[in-house]
């Protein structure tokens, strides 16, 4: 007999992981744990009756089956996300109606709803378990718990619909990335081009057209193509107009046409929401999403972003004359506009005239590895950890993935990591995530936290390294500010240790946090080395990045703020604007957060995965909704003095004890003022953002 590949507990054998192993396995595992979950019904019933529940009872046995269910699942998810292919997305598809159905199962168990309620009134618990057992109890009736049967099967109807479609939303924009191209010939078409992406192009061009021998960087032929690195790259640098104008809309216009249209899916899905919301008895989506968030009521959300959007919407206006005027004095037609293709490149030579800042230029200062030991040397310093890269390696899905331990001060293990750092747009889905892949858990066998960490960086290339973008930095920072919560948790409780019980709202502050840290002159010349010379940045290049934080960012802030206030409108007032499309809303969005207005090839929508393929529909705002507290926790470092080294490690030694330890453990504004000792203020950010509320 085959042994099962689902090793419950275990660092996944990827390799293991094949379309055919988990078709003939997988449906073993929904077996077992839909035996286990009857197990827990008939004991719950037996213990109601008898009038005998207590916490181990009944919360442990649920957590055990849900979380073999998350690990299971979430392999399959995982690799279908950074090792995706045809039969692997077949097998996805497949099994997800019946994953959302035992999701549905358990969460309108009418035994398990009762010994909950039941548990929490006969039981004087702590916060910690008052607080569990109220999100399980509002889980329960968010799944449609107190609904009546036939209201029960319509709810059950609309979240397979929703998964299914979700699901042809995500393959649809990875395959409309996947199968734009242009294979460019004439060496005026790539004009402007830093070497490195004419190699990358020419490398991917070699390999489309199955060419033998070695790869021409100077005659092409290149390959032009959607995924970010390329893209981007094009986008700043190419001179050629026309080109920019062509790759910019097939950019924005991705999934909005042909077999792979998500038109209709973000319609439906938009309706589907609504209607599920309704049954609960909320009004919209966005009311149900922000019942379990921090910010709680729309009105609250809406208050935050107006009083960043009235700053930034004045200073982008401003930065957008600057750049016609730079445009215009520089050989751009004086009878012509700035059009949406023109923003990155002609921002991009101003930044060079202004800042005297050239960014690709500073790639040989961030090769990967030095990057990854400054993050690290930081992470020493305020944490008390220390990460090393495991000697012998661990089970992986790709030879470019490396895998890392975390000690504490003691030098003993207390978490592990992957991480995934390059971009492989054929079968890894664009942008960056942080994932679980084993949460702490100390009931039985002692399970030790273990992160996915997935980035979509520059790859290295025959003769370098990856060369990182400043950006590209900033981004693998926020990353693992996510896994440092993951991983640093204090918490006994699995239902609460970690990112689990953290109202999503407030999930981003770690890693915004990080983030801050990049701009801080002692952080970044520690990591910022010549590949090649071993040459530190100069003071005079991390001056000019620190100016370059706040250039442009009133166009910045506000394509952040279009996203958010678009998500909101769209799940808060869909059923009054029955006769408006979403793109219609979304433009209506436009006129008050956008200086040059979406033209018509823009369906941005149709390829906005957070919120209709993830985990972000009517919570996009998080991410300014943490910023606020990341930023203003990072103030209470710089009133200490970021040159302090003992100030660092006191505050640093807080951070970790609460912002870190604490995960769901409390509500989060409850931690964050145990942390700051007040309520969060947006001055800080503000600051940060270089926005002015006196801009004219």
């Amino acid at each position: 007999m085959q042994t099962s590949i689902f090793k419950y507990g275990e660092l996944p054998e990827f390799k293991k992981f094949t379309p055919e192993n988990i078709s003939q396995q997988f449906p073993e595992v929904i077996d077992k744990i839909g035996k286990d979950f009857e197990n827990i019904e008939n004991n719950l019933s037996d213990y109601l009756i008898q009038n005998d529940l207590n916490w181990d009872k009944v919360i442990n046995p649920l957590n055990e089956v849900n979380e073999i269910l998350r690990w299971s699942w979430g392999v399959i998810s995982h690799l279908n996300a950074v090792n995706n292919s045809e039969s692997l997305r077949h097998i996805y598809s497949k099994f997800l109606p019946e994953i959302i159905s035992l999701s549905n199962k358990f969460g309108q168990s009418k035994i398990i709803y009762k010994s909950l309620v039941k548990l929490k009134e006969t039981n004087n618990f702590d916060q910690i378990r008052n607080r569990i057992l109220d999100k399980e109890i509002l889980e329960m009736q968010h799944k449609g718990i107190s609904l009546k049967k036939k209201d029960q099967e319509d709810f059950n109807n609309i979240s397979e619909k929703l998964g299914k479609l979700s699901t042809d939303f995500s393959n649809n924009v990875l395959d409309a990335t996947n199968n734009w191209f242009l294979i460019l010939n004439k060496k005026s078409e790539v004009d402007g081009l830093p070497e490195r992406v004419l190699e990358l192009m020419a490398i991917s061009a070699r390999n489309h057209l199955k060419k033998d021998g070695e790869v021409n960087v100077k005659n092409g032929p290149w390959k032009l193509s959607l995924d970010i690195p390329t893209y981007t790259a094009f986008m700043t640098y190419a001179t050629d107009r026309n080109l920019r104008e062509k790759l910019y809309k097939s950019f924005v216009g991705r999934a909005s046409q042909g077999k792979e249209n998500n038109s209709q899916i973000i319609e439906e899905i938009l309706s589907l929401r609504t209607k599920q919301a309704n049954l609960l008895g909320y009004k919209s989506w966005a009311e149900l999403s922000l019942s379990t968030k921090m910010a709680k009521e729309i009105k609250n959300v809406e208050n935050l972003l107006e009083e960043l959007r009235e700053p930034a919407f004045k200073t982008a206006k401003n930065e957008l004359k600057k750049l016609d005027k730079f445009a215009k004095s520089n050989g751009f037609p004086q009878s012509q506009n700035i059009e949406p293709w023109d923003i990155s490149y002609w921002s991009e030579l101003l930044r060079k005239e202004k800042l005297n800042l050239d960014q690709e230029s500073l790639r040989p200062w961030f090769p990967l590895n030095d990057v990854l030991k400054g993050l690290f040397r930081l992470s020493e310093k305020l944490f008390e950890i220390k990460v090393v890269e495991a000697t012998s390696g661990a089970p992986s899905w790709n030879d470019e993935v490396l895998f890392f331990n975390i000690l504490d001060k003691r030098e003993e293990k207390i978490a592990s990591f992957y991480l995934d750092p390059y971009s492989r747009p054929e079968t890894k889905r664009g942008g960056a995530w942080m994932d679980e892949c084993l949460n702490k858990n100390n009931l039985g066998k002692n399970t030790l936290p273990v992160a996915y960490l997935v980035c979509n960086q520059t790859p290295p290339s025959k003769d370098k390294p990856s060369l990182m973008s400043f950006e590209e930095v900033q981004t693998l920072f926020h990353e693992f500010g996510h896994g440092l919560q993951h991983m640093l948790t204090t918490v006994n409780l699995p239902q609460a240790a970690g990112i689990n019980n953290v109202e999503w709202d407030a999930v981003e502050l770690p890693s915004q946090f990080m983030e801050n840290w990049c701009f801080h002159k002692n952080t970044l010349l520690n990591i910022a080395r010549h590949y090649k010379t071993g040459e530190k940045l100069s003071d005079e290049n991390f001056e000019k990045l620190l100016k370059n934080r706040t250039f442009n960012c009133g166009m910045a802030t506000l394509r952040q703020l279009h996203f958010a206030i678009t998500d909101l409108r769209l799940h808060s007032n869909i059923e009054k604007n029955k006769v408006k499309t979403a793109d219609e809303i979304r433009r209506e969005v436009a006129e008050e957060t956008t200086v040059i207005a979406p033209i018509q090839e823009d369906q941005f929508l149709c390829c906005f995965s957070h919120i209709f393929a993830g985990g972000y529909s009517a919570g996009y705002y998080s991410y300014k909704w943490a910023e606020v507290l990341s930023a203003d926790a990072f103030s209470m470092f710089e009133e200490a003095d970021l040159e302090n080294i003992e100030n660092l490690k006191l505050i640093g030694k807080k951070f970790k004890d609460t912002v870190l330890s604490l995960g769901g453990s409390l509500p989060p504004l409850e931690i964050f003022k145990l942390f700051r000792g007040r309520e969060p203020k947006t001055e800080s950010l503000i600051r940060h953002l270089g926005l002015s509320r006196a801009t004219s």
